[in-house]
């Protein structure tokens, strides 16, 4: 071979090498970001529950600071394996369902409150709501305050809210006796739970939304990721609602910066049966009542004839 060609030869040889060395470094960063990636992917999918609870053990207060008469309770939730764990929860009784001697005629209203803290967040409004003429059972959910179990999970919460409703079934009420409330995930709940028994008297729905994976959405972080594939804590209360039988009312503030008013909007226009949805103006995600009472009670007792 002449000295030409082993020059031309070389510089052949260099020329194939030059992309390789540049894409060296393209396909480790691929592989950094897939890896990154999968990882985020991951810890989305196994870490979902943590991100949609903010359970808290500590109660802070009882509804004794705010006046009103109240029992312990604690319910046992059964098991797949047999065993049991205890839901804690407050009875409020009002005294003048009390007088009431019919039982048939008297009205119970099931509080079940949002992702984050516990029962004693909630004192102040269960007893609100006692005041206007129900007695009132709040719960706490498994992992949640003074009941036990797991950190929870949604069908732990589902099961612990049928749970309550039986509760109240035992202690004689019938289904039509029994208003179901729930707050921000607490409505989701409630509205899973009317579709069971649609011989409620009907659900309140405060500061609510459409499902979880539109929650997410809501979200920029998230976007770049499958989340309707990911997210199995679905809370899909928009499907839901297609469903329902009993009466409905929405209660959502103008100014929630948590869970966007519209939800509340595309859950009432999703539902078939007797519905009403209130605006609280100026009401943020957790003092729609605080922070227009008259309108807020007077809604739920004109809607519901009480």
């Amino acid at each position: 071979m002449t000295e030409s060609s082993l020059e031309s030869a070389k510089n052949q040889q260099t020329q194939s090498e030059a992309p390789k060395k540049w894409l060296r470094p393209a396909a480790i960063t691929g592989i950094v970001i897939a890896s990154f990636y999968g990882s985020v992917c991951a810890g989305l999918w196994f870490g979902q529950t943590r991100l949609v609870f903010s359970p808290e053990k500590e109660l802070t207060t009882t509804p004794a600071k705010f006046n009103a008469k109240y029992e312990d309770v604690l319910i046992p939730v059964k098991k797949a394996d047999g065993s049991s764990e205890n839901i804690h929860g407050w009875w409020l009784p009002n005294a003048k369902q009390d007088q009431i001697s019919n039982l048939s005629d008297r009205k119970v209203i099931l509080y079940l409150h949002g992702k984050g803290k516990n029962i004693s967040a909630n004192a102040k409004h269960a007893n609100r709501l006692m005041r206007m003429g129900f007695s009132v059972l709040v719960i706490d959910y498994r992992g949640y305050g003074r009941s036990e179990g797991d950190f929870p999970s949604e069908s732990s919460v589902y099961a612990d809210a049928q749970t309550a409703w039986e509760y109240l079934i035992e202690k004689g009420y019938k289904p039509n006796q029994i208003m179901i409330y729930g707050h921000s995930l607490g409505g989701a709940i409630a509205i899973d739970l009317a579709l069971k028994y649609p011989n409620a008297l009907g659900i309140i729905v405060d500061a609510s939304f459409t499902s979880m994976t539109d929650m997410a959405q809501l979200d920029l972080k998230y976007r770049i990721f499958p989340i309707d594939l990911l997210i199995h804590q679905r809370f899909d209360s928009i499907s839901k609602v297609r469903s329902l039988a009993v009466p409905v009312l929405y209660i959502h503030g103008t100014a929630d910066e948590l869970v966007p008013p519209i939800m509340s909007q595309r859950l009432y226009e999703a539902t078939p049966t007797r519905k009403q949805i209130v605006f609280i103006p100026n009401g943020g995600h957790n003092n729609n009542a605080a922070t227009n009472e008259p309108l807020y009670l007077n809604s739920i007792s004109s809607f519901f004839n009480l």
